[in-house]
This record gives structure tokens, sequence and C-alpha cells, in this order.
């Protein structure tokens, strides 16, 4: 990996990169998109964010590893509040988001919506 060496901040914020699936660069090979990040005044790091296509997959194996299972065996209810969560988190501004869960939970995008669409009534 072309990270900097072994400097504090980029030891505070590795969890946070690695749980968002961003990558560490080194600040001189930041482009316009990627977040530069300065200790004291001194570029240390830049962070290059991952696609939001890409984070949707990646909150979805997270969400499994919470579960200890896939998303696709898990109850009824539990589903229902695992599209809350990922409503939450944006999941469903991704194109293709609700295909995306749909899949995972192995539901159709019909019930997705109506997950969606139940919570909005309450």
């Amino acid at each position: 990996m072309t990270e900097p060496g072994d400097h504090p901040l980029v030891t505070a914020v590795k969890p946070l990169v690695d749980a968002m699936g961003a990558e560490i660069l080194r600040p001189e090979e930041a482009g316009a998109d990627d977040v530069v990040l300065a200790w004291e005044g001194e570029d240390v790091l830049a962070v290059r964010l991952p696609q939001l296509a890409d984070s949707l997959e990646r909150i979805l194996a997270a969400m499994e590893r919470r579960h200890g299972m896939p998303l696709s065996q898990l109850d009824r209810k539990v589903k229902q509040s695992v599209v809350r969560t990922l409503e939450a988190r944006g999941a469903f501004s991704v194109r293709h988001g609700v295909e995306t869960v749909a899949s995972a939970l192995g539901v159709s995008r019909f019930t997705v919506y109506n997950y969606l669409n139940r919570e909005k009534g309450a």
C-alpha cells in the first residue's frame, strides 16, 4: 500500500478509512476528489473515498457480520430493521440500491418498498 509511515494521524483514521472502504494515499498522490488531511499544518495523508455502490456492498457485508448470518436468513422483523438502517445510511439513494438490498435480503423489490412505506406510514 502507498500509506504514509506510522504517523499518529494515520493510526487514528485508519479504522474509519477501512470501515468506509476508502484508501490511504500519500498527499502528493491525491487527486481532485481525494481528501487531504493535515497535522499541525503539514499534509500527512490523503483519503480516496470509495464509489457509493461499493460502499453499499461494504455496508451489507458489515451487517451480515453483525448478524452472524446472511441477511437472507433473517426473519421478517429483523429484515425490516435492516431496511430502516440502510435507509438512514442513504442506501436507497444509490443507483440500483433497492435491487441490491432486495437481493441481499432474499426478497423482492416490492417487499423492500413495502418495508420502506410501512416505516413512513408509522
